[in-house]
């Protein structure tokens, strides 16, 4: 049973949205990935609800048991912090009404799952999002490895539940069905081949005696 979850890089100018199927075994398939956005020319008004009938027919078409987005963290140009809150605003009261489960990622924790360096470029980003995917070739612009990053880290870090990192009461008292699901099968693997290993090192040790 796959895991579906849509990743969000916010903006107002560039916000990247995908949808990644993950499976227990960690491997992932790449559903569908776009960047929407306006001008900043466009009144303010006019960008928000770009946004929000965008965010609102991506959501009803592909039916996500979770949603992860990046969390503002630190900028040094206050439009930018204030156009990226306002599109996380409005991607967060998406999912609300629908009752998917909201996690938050910094971009340092996508890097540090997706990379294992938690300091990559957006270069080696790409790279890996490309890689782990078996894609022909690099999705793009930035923004859209970027929001196919989020989602492969929110499926393989998750959530603690009261943390920082859950945005929604959903993620309150634990996770969905759906990711209860997910998560058992995904331990029953790890189990799985956890004895294959110990029953081997058995044999070999018998062997070896």
């Amino acid at each position: 049973m796959a895991l579906r979850v849509v990743g969000v890089d916010p903006g107002l100018t560039r916000c990247g949205l995908s949808v990644v199927d993950v499976d227990q075994n960690r491997s992932a398939d790449l559903v569908d990935v776009c960047v929407v956005g306006t001008a900043s020319t466009v009144p303010l008004d006019g960008r928000i609800l770009k946004i929000a009938d965008e965010i609102d027919g991506w959501l009803d078409r592909y039916k996500p048991d979770t949603l992860a987005i990046e969390r503002v963290f630190t900028y040094t140009n206050v439009s930018n912090v204030m156009g990226t809150a306002q599109a996380m605003g409005v991607v967060i009261a998406a999912a609300a009404r629908r009752r998917i489960p909201v996690g938050l990622h910094t971009p340092t924790e996508v890097k540090a799952a997706v990379t294992g360096n938690g300091q990559a470029d957006k270069a080696q980003v790409t790279t890996m999002v490309t890689k782990i995917l078996k894609l022909s070739a690099p999705p793009k612009p930035a923004d859209a490895a970027d929001a196919i990053a989020i989602a492969l880290a929110h499926a393989w870090r998750g959530v603690a539940p009261g943390s920082h990192a859950a945005a929604s009461s959903t993620n309150r008292g634990g996770m969905t069905a759906a990711q209860r699901a997910w998560a058992k099968a995904q331990a029953q693997a790890k189990g799985s081949s956890k004895r294959a290993d110990e029953a081997r090192l058995r044999a070999l040790a018998r062997k070896r005696g």
